[in-house]
């Protein structure tokens, strides 16, 4: 009555429901996480340090054009000022 090639069927068919329940979401898991990696561009270390390079270079361009836009102002300033005040004839 127990055969054990009976019993053997369910078994396996248990065996196979669990393995898909577990196998299917870890599989899609892996495939999105290839496909993420795959679309996100791998940028070389000496592009990255180049690209450092210029950054830093616009960085300290940014300042002096500011410096300069300040000189700018403080010169009209004076100048403004300067034709307000009446001319002195000494």
């Amino acid at each position: 009555m127990n055969d054990p090639v009976e019993i053997i069927v369910p078994i396996a068919g248990m065996i196979m429901i669990i393995a898909l329940a577990v196998g299917i979401p870890l599989v899609r898991a892996l495939g999105r996480k290839w496909e993420r990696e795959a679309s996100t561009p791998k940028i070389p270390a000496e592009l990255m340090a180049r690209l450092e390079r210029i950054e830093t270079g616009i960085d300290t361009m940014a300042v002096e054009v500011e410096r300069i836009s300040e000189g700018q102002r403080f010169t009209t300033r004076l100048l403004s000022e300067r034709v307000k005040e009446p001319a002195s004839n000494g």
